[in-house]
This record gives C-alpha cells, structure tokens and sequence, in this order.
C-alpha cells in the first residue's frame, strides 16, 4: 500500500537535522577520545562538566547534560572505579552525592580538552569565524526557545500549546 507524503520529509525536519548532526560530530570526536583515553560519551560529558564546572550532584549533571540519569549514574560510576572521579556525600543532602574529578581525571580533562577544540576547528573549518559565531548564537537562541516552551508546558500542564 502506497503512503502520502509528510507535509515535511524527514531529511528536512530541523529537529531530525539537529540530532543528525550532533550524533555525527559527537560520534567522530567520541572515536578520538575513545581510541586515545578508553572514554565513552557520556563519560567524556560528565567529565567536561565537571572540569568546567567543579564539583556537582548527579542531578546537576543530569540537568546540565540532558543526559538521562541512569546514563549519568553508570558514567559517574564507571569514572569513579578508574579513579578519574570521587563522589563524597552531599552534607546538605543525604540523599545525593557530590561528584568531582580527581587530580588523575583533572590531567586527563586537561588533554583532551585541546584534542576535543582542535576537532572542533576541523569539523567546522569550512565556516568563517562569522559563521561560526552566527551558528552558536543560533544554537543558544534555538535552546533557549525550547527553555520557553518547557515553561509554558509546566506552566499550562501540556506540551506548550495554548
């Protein structure tokens, strides 16, 4: 049976485009540190967090990646047992743990950061640095928009519609 096609197709769909292209350039970076420090992906996240960040709760974590918890959880595991990361209890709640990098886990942080910014030149070496910058600060304003409507849809008890 022949089906219609979408108003849109697929491979025109902004938000299909957006996790496209981030699992591509994710996913080619993912290879470098992999090969080279034994990472996976959520565990490069939770370690670049930190390092820009300090220490944090798997909740913060969780938030500031948009990864899912359990994802956190088995990277910040996965961290602490090759001691590239510590959890301490949180005195303020008992409940959670703080997380934070060890001097080990700041050294490897500290190298992979230049190798992750010169792939970064290298993946988007074919935009001037206006295109650059114009592409972040679309980024950040698609983001934020999204920010809104998670508002609105709390706010409403619905997915943003009104």
């Amino acid at each position: 049976m022949k089906t219609t096609a979408p108003a849109t197709a697929l491979a025109e769909f902004m938000p299909y485009q957006l996790s496209v292209t981030s699992n591509a350039v994710s996913g080619r970076i993912a290879l470098e540190y992999r090969n080279r420090f034994g990472l996976s992906i959520p565990e490069w996240r939770v370690m670049a967090v930190l390092g820009d960040s300090g220490m944090l709760t798997q909740r913060d974590l969780t938030r500031m990646t948009l990864m899912d918890k359990v994802a956190v959880n088995r990277a910040c595991k996965t961290l602490e047992e090759r001691a590239l990361a510590t959890r301490l209890p949180n005195e303020q709640d008992g409940r959670s743990h703080l997380v934070e990098l060890t001097e080990a886990g700041c050294r490897m942080h500290s190298e992979i950061m230049p190798l992750a910014v010169e792939m970064e030149g290298r993946i988007f070496s074919g935009l001037t640095a206006e295109e650059r910058q114009l592409f972040r600060d679309l980024l950040k304003k698609v983001r934020n928009q999204v920010g809104d409507l998670e508002k609105v849809a709390d706010a409403n008890g619905s997915f943003g519609v009104q």
